[in-house]
């Protein structure tokens, strides 16, 4: 035992190399109680394959020492070796001292290679061998859970809460908030996150993202507010927060929070979006726009932003400014023909005809199916003399739409014309 201690101090004291160096020189005249010792270090030090030898030998020789099988099971489980852990655990029986402790490990792993009912069955016969094992229903809820079956989970986290509130470092609390929560059952689970006691910034958020669900945004600018408070480095909440004040219609403060979010985390382009929106609403019109270019500017890709840009830009004639969002968009390769069709429509309030022309030209190919945008077409063709292209495209208009009788008097006296 002393060149293990030798190794054991070497470890403690960073010489990594002498001490592995020691025990690989010990191991050949070390007794079974000091290979047994040699393999626990290895495990802890993270050579498995060289604690996994270790073992092999030391189950050779003592077949029916059932704790050996376990410590290799760990290995295998840790080195991703699934069938051999199983192959290993199977082994043990309702007389094995560690025959739970192998139900447990099994169900994990059947649970891991997505074999849900049979990960069920093992932890079913634990509980028949303990059936008050808080451990035993707490990862029968863990199942249900991952499985989608959340009513399931309910009762399962209820007893393990009931023998043991604390399971790991997880409040069974939190598990039960979560799961009549998915089961959209959200006064229930505000009534288990109110249990919980630890302020865990992730509960936290989840807490007042129940609550807003459950438009209890009272509650849920209670929590996020200490949550900012303890964390406000917790980015995900600004605009959650910022939108329970918006419901509360407390404007000034949900635009006050998207800026402090932005001040965190100056590459948020849902955030910019939000303080753009609020900010318009609220009559800062420029800012809004400015807002919101910033959001487009981040990812050119960002429809929501645009659209925001090109619906209002419409609404105040700025026109000009669609003209200007488009080109940029394009010259970023941002191509969709909607845009050439806003284009088209913006060179047109500009009396732009010839530029108008064009961008519909362009946009028609890929929009020759949607019959707003041929009726559009249509009348822009007439307004510019242009009548045999504009009976043509009302005709392609009808082929899709037979039943508008407006615009097939309208392409009669086309023809009539």
């Amino acid at each position: 035992m002393e060149e293990i201690q030798k190794a054991i101090r070497q470890m403690e004291a960073h010489q990594t190399e002498d001490a592995i160096k020691t025990l690989t020189q010990y191991l050949p005249e070390a007794d079974e109680e000091e290979r047994f010792t040699i393999a626990e270090l290895y495990m802890q030090w993270g050579m498995l394959e060289e604690a996994k030898m270790v073992l092999h030998e030391l189950i050779q020789r003592y077949p029916k020492e059932q704790e050996l099988k376990v410590m290799m099971a760990e290995i295998h489980i840790d080195l991703d070796e699934d069938d051999e852990a199983i192959e290993l655990l199977d082994q043990f029986g309702p007389e094995d001292e560690d025959y739970l402790q192998a139900l447990v490990q099994l169900a994990d792993l059947y649970q891991a290679q997505g074999l849900y009912e049979v990960a069920e069955q093992k932890l079913l016969l634990a509980k028949q061998v303990e059936p008050n094992s808080a451990i035993i229903d707490f990862a029968l809820g863990e199942l249900a859970f991952s499985n989608g079956e959340y009513s399931k989970s309910i009762p399962y986290y209820e007893n393990a809460m009931h023998h043991q509130p604390v399971i790991g470092d997880i409040e069974v609390a939190t598990r039960l908030a979560e799961a009549y929560a998915a089961n959209g059952e959200f006064e229930q689970s505000l009534e288990f996150f109110q249990k919980v006691e630890e302020d865990n910034p992730d509960v936290m958020f989840r807490y007042g993202f129940v609550a807003f669900q459950a438009n209890r945004n009272d509650i849920a600018i209670h929590v996020w507010e200490e949550l900012i408070e303890k964390d406000p480095y917790f980015q995900s909440v600004y605009p959650h927060l910022a939108q329970a004040y918006d419901s509360e219609g407390m404007p000034k403060e949900a635009l006050e929070m998207a800026k402090k979010g932005l001040a965190k985390d100056e590459f948020n382009k849902e955030l910019y979006h939000l303080a753009g929106t609020l900010s318009h609403k609220q009559g800062n019109k420029e800012e809004g726009y400015e807002l919101m270019r910033e959001a487009v500017a981040l990812d050119p890709g960002y429809k929501e932003a645009v659209l925001f840009l090109i619906e209002n830009y419409k609404a105040d004639d700025l026109n000009e400014n669609i003209i200007d969002l488009i080109h940029e968009l394009l010259a970023l390769g941002e191509e969709d023909p909607h845009y050439l069709w806003e284009l088209a429509q913006a060179y047109e309030e500009e009396e732009k005809f010839t530029e108008a022309y064009e961008q519909y030209k362009q946009a028609y190919p890929s929009l020759k199916e949607d019959t707003d945008f041929l009726k559009s077409f249509g009348y822009f063709l007439v307004e510019e003399g242009k009548m045999s292209e504009a009976r043509q495209t009302f005709e392609e208009y009808l082929t899709i739409d037979p039943s508008d009788t407006e615009i097939e008097d309208f392409v009669e006296r086309l023809k009539e014309q």
